[in-house]
């Protein structure tokens, strides 16, 4: 399966709903508008002539500098041929809603639930979305980028032992 083949179909099925196209990291990627990202996920599997059937992953993503920050990276496998494929799509900290895909792929669940659990990412539809590895008091979601590396109150380092 060859990458022109895929980017003219999904092209055609979606046209301005794809907002980014590459193939660097020899993986062609796309990014999507939030709202279609079921669909086209959807259309990825369920298409003959595609057939992206393996979820591989499915993880967040924060880029605090962007209009859109929060993001979620899809992985899928076409094991048939061989082909992998990368789908993004971002949202916004205010709205942070996302379709899930877990009636797609059942190993979803977990992974949506890791990704809210870590950044807040709230999956649409999700049949049991809670917090899993942190514990369900905590109000914030650490792997964020909101907080400075380093404490600037801290006294005891000096920067010249660390070539700054």
């Amino acid at each position: 399966m060859e990458n022109s083949f895929i980017i003219d179909k999904l092209y055609k099925a979606f046209g301005q709903d794809i907002l980014k196209m590459d193939t660097s990291s020899d993986i062609l990627a796309f990014t999507v508008a939030c709202p279609v990202i079921h669909e086209v996920i959807c259309f990825l599997k369920e298409n003959e002539n595609m057939n992206f059937n393996f979820l591989t992953d499915l993880c967040g993503i924060h880029y605090p500098d962007r209009g859109l920050p929060l993001g979620v990276v899809y992985h899928l496998h076409n094991m048939a041929e061989n082909k992998r494929l990368r789908i993004k799509t971002f949202v916004t900290l205010n709205d942070p809603n996302i379709p899930t895909v877990t009636d797609l792929f059942s190993s979803a669940n977990w992974m949506e639930r890791e990704t809210y659990d870590f950044y807040g990412i709230v999956f649409t539809g999700h049949p049991n979305l809670k917090r899993i590895l942190n514990v369900e008091y905590m109000d914030f979601f650490p792997m964020r980028k909101e907080y400075p590396l380093e404490d600037p109150t801290r006294e005891d380092k000096d920067d010249r032992y660390f070539g700054r």
